[in-house]
C-alpha cells in the first residue's frame, strides 16, 4: 500500500482490508461497465486487475493485482486520472 493511499484511507476512516475483500471477490467497485468486463476477461486469460473504489472523502483508492497475482497494491488514484 502506497502513502498516499494509506493517508487517504486513515482521512475516509475506511479499512483497507474491506477494499480488498471487495477486489478478491470480484466486486469492482466504481468501474465502468467496459473495465468491469475487461477484469472478468482478465482473470479468464491471466491479466492484470484493476478495482476503483470512491472513498466518502471525495478520492478514489485503486487496487491493483498484476497478471501473475504475486502481488496487490492499493494506490491513491491519480488526480489527472490517468490508469496506473
Amino acid at each position: 500500500m502506497t502513502n498516499a493511499a494509506t493517508a487517504a484511507l486513515e482521512e475516509a476512516r475506511v479499512e483497507s482490508i474491506l477494499l480488498l475483500h471487495r477486489h478478491i471477490h470480484g466486486d469492482w467497485g466504481d468501474l465502468d461497465a467496459h473495465d468491469k468486463m475487461q477484469n472478468n476477461l482478465a482473470i479468464l486469460l491471466g491479466q492484470r486487475l484493476l478495482s476503483a473504489y470512491d472513498l466518502p472523502t471525495g478520492k478514489t483508492i485503486w487496487v491493483l493485482t498484476t497478471a501473475n497475482r504475486a502481488s496487490t497494491t492499493l494506490l491513491l488514484k491519480d488526480p489527472s486520472g490517468l490508469a496506473p
